[in-house]
Formats: structure tokens, C-alpha cells, sequence
């Protein structure tokens, strides 16, 4: 990075280091950081959205649906979670790439699948042999945002449904009494106060989110796991930067991070239950009342 680094052979003490802590891989291993924030960031919301979805499904009077619902609630019940992660990204490479043969090569007369390998002509590949590597990246990240989305959105839709369960029913039925419909119950009764029964399991939802994402390096994703490992395994004098074997160091700053993201989100979760919990008829906002009232 700096004019001075050029030849590292020729560097010692505390220049070797700062170059070795400023060279290329080790702005990479300092990106990797933001994408697991950037992941966290894109599947909280998505896998909350899909979460939602299926709780109200599987509350739905309409039988398909409510069986969708249930199903997609119930999933993560029976299976391991690294099964979703490996497979939600390779169904979706295969049924894209599929889908894009059959548009762009209707006349290929070779079978897709030829033993154990799915083939594709190169015009339905995705990205294109031809696109700058960035794409790749980004096509990857996308794959593993799904996953990761698709799982916790299961994990999301199991705790909202026994929220909405959790509100007393005596509530909609007086609702339904005084004239309003269903979507009016819902929407003014049901979804304001289950997010009070919710938050406890998406709080641990969240913090599970968080320790999950190393397995973006079990997804071909270059995180923070990946490198590292790579930077801080043992390097000869073949390397620019020979130096021992330093994993430990590295997967303390892993520590760290991991540990402060958690501590922050505590303090956040911590005043959004407070906030919810206010007026509310629970533990913790009689909690409130006693302790506004000593």
C-alpha cells in the first residue's frame, strides 16, 4: 500500500508489520467485515418479511395456505440447519440457470443432467464465464443471502405464529364484535401487540443470526473465517510476509468482533423491549408499573 513496502525482505520491526497489516489481502480480510454486516443487515429484514408471511399463513382459514404455513414453520423442526444452507443455494443456482437454458437455448439437444453433473449451455450460466469477477461475488453473496434468509425466515415464522397465538383471543373476538373484519382485527389487535410476545425469540433469533454467519465461508463467500485462516497460517519464505503460525491472534480479533456485536445488540434489544413492554398487560410491563409507582 505504501511506497515503502515494496520490498519487504528489507523491512523490520514495526515498518514490517504496519506493511504486512496494510498489504492487499489484508484490506480484503478488513472488506470481509462489512460483508457480514452487510449480510446481517439484508437478511434480518428478509427473513422477518418471509417470517411474517408464514406465520399469517399458517394462521389462514384457507386450507392450501394454512398447510403452506405450517410446513414452512415446522421445517427447521426436522432438519438440520447446514442442510438448508447447502442446498437453498445450489436449488437456486440450478432452477436459474434452468430456467435461462430453456429461454435462451430452446434448440440444445443434449441432456441437462449427465451423471452427477448439471449442464448448461454457457448463454444460461449465471453470471456469464465472461463477467468481471465482482459479479461473481455478488452473485455468490446473493445465493447466501437466500439461504440464510430462507432458514431464518422458517425460525422467524415459528416464534411470530405462537406470538399471534400468545394474544388473548378474547381481544379479536371483542374486536369481531364491535364490527370489524378480520384484516381490521389484524391489523389494529393482533400484529401491534404480538411484537411484545415476539421480541424475546427474535432477540435470540437475532443473536443466533449473528454467530451463523462464519458459515458464509461453508457458502464459497470470502468472510472473515476465511481469511482468517488464511493470513494467519504458517507462511514460508516463499511468501512476501513469512511469519509462524498466527490463527490464534486472528480468531481473537474474530472473538472481539463477535463479542461487541453482541454487546450492542443487548443495550438495543434491551430499550426496544422497554419500549414495547410499556402498558403493556405482561411481566415486564407490570415490571414498569411497580417501578414507576415505588
Amino acid at each position: 500500500m505504501f511506497a515503502s513496502c515494496a520490498d519487504p525482505s528489507q523491512l523490520e520491526g514495526f515498518a514490517w508489520m504496519l506493511c504486512y497489516l496494510t498489504s492487499g489481502k489484508h484490506m480484503l480480510f478488513y472488506g470481509s467485515f462489512f460483508v457480514v454486516l452487510l449480510l446481517i443487515a439484508v437478511t434480518a429484514p428478509l427473513a422477518l418479511a418471509l417470517g411474517f408471511g408464514g406465520a399469517m399463513a399458517a394462521r389462514s382459514h384457507l386450507f392450501p395456505l394454512r398447510v403452506i404455513g405450517k410446513t414452512y414453520t415446522a421445517m427447521v423442526r426436522g432438519v438440520p440447519d447446514i442442510v438448508f444452507f447447502l442446498f437453498v443455494p445450489i436449488a437456486l443456482d440450478q432452477g436459474l440457470e434452468y430456467l435461462r437454458h430453456k429461454l435462451k437455448c430452446p434448440d440444445w439437444d443434449q441432456p441437462i443432467r449427465q451423471g452427477n453433473d448439471f449442464i448448461v449451455c454457457s448463454a444460461a450460466k449465471l453470471p456469464l464465464s465472461s463477467s468481471p469477477q465482482i459479479w461473481h461475488e455478488i452473485y455468490g453473496f446473493s445465493l447466501a443471502t437466500a439461504a440464510f434468509a430462507v432458514v431464518f425466515g422458517a425460525f422467524a415464522a415459528n416464534v411470530l405464529y405462537g406470538a399471534m397465538q400468545a394474544v388473548p383471543r378474547a381481544q379479536l373476538e371483542t374486536a369481531e364484535a364491535y364490527g370489524m373484519t378480520r384484516r381490521q382485527v389484524n391489523r389494529r389487535i393482533l400484529i401491534p401487540q404480538m411484537w411484545v410476545y415476539a421480541l424475546p425469540g427474535l432477540s435470540n433469533l437475532w443473536m443466533i443470526l449473528i454467530k451463523a454467519t462464519p458459515l458464509l465461508f461453508l457458502l464459497g463467500v470470502e468472510d472473515i473465517v476465511y481469511w482468517a485462516r488464511e493470513l494467519g497460517s504458517t507462511k514460508s519464505a516463499v511468501y512476501s510476509y513469512p511469519h509462524p503460525d498466527w490463527r490464534l491472534y486472528y480468531f481473537l480479533v474474530l472473538l472481539v468482533f463477535y463479542l461487541g456485536m453482541t454487546r450492542i445488540s443487548e443495550s438495543v434489544l434491551g430499550r426496544i423491549s422497554a419500549r414495547l413492554s410499556r402498558g403493556q398487560a405482561t411481566m415486564a410491563g407490570e415490571a414498569q408499573r411497580k417501578a414507576a409507582g415505588a
